[in-house]
């Protein structure tokens, strides 16, 4: 396989507003893929179909999330950043506002699918930033943009219910595009012209995905890391919905997005992790927020009868995994900067199919052994990736990298 390296190129210095505005347009953009999820019943209302049609439109959005990783994202590597992600936010926005102004259900699916492919521009962004930081900020600045993107996740489902509860459904995905188109127009005048690094045709391009995946162990440890705490984390929100919806709590819709809130003081507080990269203790960071995710389950698994113990065990498990998380992006995008949305590609795929695992597998376990299996299983996972690193750890003080 032929691939040519561009000349190296000069950054430009990443400035505090272009930073904000890439932390608030991850969390924008991300938010576009959740905004359905409470909307389900009264989606299925409106389109005269059953709640496992609409089901079904809810999927295809994660779904063309999922085929947008891997055909799309690479791109960040081939073409000059800023004019990918243009046509990407414009299609974006397309599809928000047809999912608005939708009169029948196919037209729906349609545009959520094209919704979903789209939103990886989420995941063009995150390299991005990486690209425009300092080496010796790259740490901070990640773990600033991709706060933005989890703060996005757990609020979308707040806001929506907020925004349908005030005036309907439509008026939810029209504020997505609005505030999307919005963002995407300040991109468009603040972020650089980069030329790309490297050139190839785009089968190639795609090839050396795997061909990346395999040549570097790091990036498949931090896959590994990566992918047990996100399976984690969405058993966690799967089964906390017929938790908090069931007979113990008995909350409503509006309630339990609410209560995704919680996870924000988290999200916030894993910027800690970036602090840790660029000390150069990210191996001591992982097993921290490894750990951490880990015990969380112990207090959430009390949680089917204290609130209080709930809300501090959501807290520490989103602190865990987004720290996790960051720690791993600072080692992979350091690994060859010419590829780093190909690396993107990898990790967030292997990510994403870990996450839906664990979502899947929490709906299958919270029927037949309840809150407490979800919690068992929601620990040992994180579980897993502890041992990990602990064996990477004993291997280190005989002479390996700890990385």
């Amino acid at each position: 396989m032929a691939l040519a390296i561009a000349p190296a190129q000069i950054t430009p210095a990443l400035r505090r507003t272009t930073l904000i505005l890439l932390t608030v347009a991850v969390g924008t953009v991300v938010a576009n893929l959740y905004y359905a999820v409470p909307l389900e019943h009264a989606l299925a209302e409106a389109f005269h179909v059953s709640d496992r049609a609409i089901g079904l439109a809810v999927s295809l959005i994660q779904i063309g999330y999922a085929i947008g990783l891997a055909t799309l994202v690479p791109l960040g590597d081939l073409l000059e950043r800023r004019g990918l992600l243009m046509p990407m936010l414009i299609c974006n926005v397309a599809g928000m506002v047809t999912m608005a102004v939708a009169s029948g259900y196919a037209v729906f699916v349609v545009a959520a699918a094209i919704v979903g492919v789209t939103s990886v521009a989420v995941q063009v962004l995150v390299p991005f930033a990486a690209e425009l930081a300092p080496p010796d900020q790259r740490g901070r600045v990640v773990s600033t943009v991709m706060s933005g993107l989890l703060v996005g996740v757990l609020i979308s489902r707040t806001v929506s219910g907020l925004i349908a509860d005030a005036a309907d459904w439509r008026a939810v995905f029209a504020f997505g595009a609005l505030i999307t188109a919005v963002v995407a127009l300040l991109l468009h005048r603040r972020l650089p012209v980069l030329a790309p690094r490297a050139t190839m045709r785009y089968r190639e391009l795609l090839g050396s995905v795997v061909t990346i995946v395999r040549e570097e162990p790091q990036l498949r440890l931090r896959m590994l890391y990566g992918g047990l705490c996100f399976a984690a984390f969405n058993a966690f929100w799967t089964g906390s919905t017929f938790l908090l919806g069931g007979p113990d709590y008995g909350w409503s819709t509006s309630a339990i997005g609410l209560f995704a809130l919680v996870g924000v003081v988290g999200a916030l507080s894993a910027r800690f992790a970036g602090r840790l990269a660029d000390k150069r203790k990210v191996h001591r960071g992982t097993g921290i927020f490894l750990i951490a995710t880990a015990l969380s389950f112990g207090l959430i698994a009390l949680g089917e009868y204290s609130l209080a113990a709930l809300v501090v065990g959501v807290a520490v498990m989103d602190m865990g995994c987004q720290g996790v998380h960051i720690s791993n992006q600072s080692v992979i995008y350091a690994l060859r900067p010419e590829a780093r949305s190909r690396i993107n590609t990898a990790y967030m795929t292997f990510y994403f199919v870990a996450g839906a695992l664990g979502s899947g597998l929490s709906s299958l376990i919270y029927p037949e052994f309840g809150w407490v299996g979800v919690s068992v299983f929601a620990f040992a996972v994180p579980a897993a990736g502890v041992i990990v690193w602990g064996a990477r750890a004993i291997s280190a003080r005989r002479g390996a990298s700890p990385v």
